[in-house]
Formats: structure tokens, C-alpha cells, sequence
């Protein structure tokens, strides 16, 4: 039986795990900048929130949370990414990158590339599962069963909006986000976000 309340509970939480600068959240915005394969990208991520999304709700997330083996893989294995990530942009910040453009290469362009770097981008992150599988999941497994769809149906909606919002806002505002100072902003602010998370990661107990 589908429940309103439910429902805007999971947009709600969804959309608050989901809209945090991140890796994920960087490279949608970098695609819809350059303008290549931004609906592929937005499709990508968005299939991978509903498809974890609803591995969270059949009660993964339980078993990931009591496999301390996994959790410390995707602890280590999550900080070595995020801390690469966050010194390749901390890196083209300071060498004041410019932004990618549509113009840049012909292997910059092809589709199967940039689904490649959007799972990588997707996939290496584990907060991209402590937030889908682990917290949704555990949030959703609480209720009860006849409302978990609608809290499910919320979650997933709060992704394909927000990635589509982020990936085609980027487009059309890539003539701004384009420019030099704006573009290093935001490389630097991604960088440190990076670094902050992944020693918050070697930190937790």
C-alpha cells in the first residue's frame, strides 16, 4: 500500500545523502560542463542508487555491517580513492586547469569511456554504499514491510531528480561554471571535500 508520508520521508533522507559534493556529484557536473554524454552519465548514476537502493531494502545492509572484513575493504579500499580523487583535483586547482570542453579529444568522446569513468567514479566510493545500501537500507528495513516500497519509490526519486537536475543545470550553465576562477572553485572545493572524507574514514572506529 503506497504512503505519502513514507514516501516524502525517503525523498527527504534521499535527497540529504545524495546532494553533498562528492566524486559522483563532481564528475556529473564536469560531464555536463564539457557537454558529452550527460544523459548516459545521469542515467548511469541514477541506475546505480536504485539498483543499490533496493539491495539496502532486501537487508544487504545488514550484512554488510556485520562483515567487519568488508567494512574494513571498503574503509581502506574508499580513503585510497577519495584521497587520489581529492589530490587530482587539489592538483588541477593549483596548476589552474581549465574546464573540459566539448573540443578536447576524440577519446574523450566516445560513450563506452564515459560509462568507464562514471562506474569507476560511481562504484570505487563507498560512501556511494554507506549511504544507499547501509543507511537507506537500514532506515527502510525498519518500517514496516507494507510501507518500505513507498519509502523505497522516495529514495530512488530523490536521485533521478537530483542528477538530473545537477547534470543538465550544468549544461546550460556551463558558461559560467566554464570560466577560469569559477572552475578552479570548484576543483578546489572537491579536492578538499575528498580529503576531508577519507580521513574520516581512517578515523572512524
Amino acid at each position: 500500500m503506497f504512503s505519502q508520508p513514507v514516501f516524502w520521508q525517503g525523498l527527504g533522507m534521499g535527497a540529504s545523502l545524495i546532494m553533498p559534493i562528492g566524486a559522483q556529484n563532481a564528475h556529473v557536473i564536469r560531464t555536463g560542463v564539457a557537454g558529452r554524454h550527460v544523459v548516459l552519465t545521469v542515467l548511469t548514476c541514477v541506475l546505480i542508487d536504485v539498483t543499490l537502493i533496493a539491495l539496502g531494502m532486501s537487508g544487504f545492509g545488514a550484512l554488510i555491517e556485520h562483515s567487519p572484513a568488508l567494512l574494513l575493504a571498503a574503509r581502506w579500499g574508499g580513503a585510497a580513492f577519495l584521497l587520489w580523487y581529492g589530490l587530482r583535483c587539489l592538483r588541477s586547482c593549483w596548476q589552474g586547469a581549465a574546464a573540459p570542453h566539448a573540443g578536447e579529444g576524440q577519446a574523450a568522446a566516445t560513450a563506452s569511456r564515459a560509462l568507464g569513468i562514471v562506474l569507476a567514479m560511481s562504484l570505487l566510493n563507498p560512501h556511494v554504499y554507506l549511504d544507499t545500501v547501509v543507511l537507506l537500507g537500514a532506515v527502510g528495513s525498519s518500517l514496516a514491510a507494507n510501507h518500505r516500497v513507498s519509502f523505497a519509490a522516495g529514495a530512488m526519486t530523490a536521485s533521478l531528480l537530483w542528477f538530473s537536475a545537477l547534470g543538465l543545470g550544468a549544461r546550460r550553465c556551463a558558461f559560467v561554471l566554464a570560466r577560469p576562477a569559477v572552475w578552479r572553485s570548484i576543483e578546489g572545493v572537491t579536492g578538499t571535500t575528498m580529503l576531508v572524507l577519507a580521513a574520516l574514514l581512517l578515523l572512524e572506529n
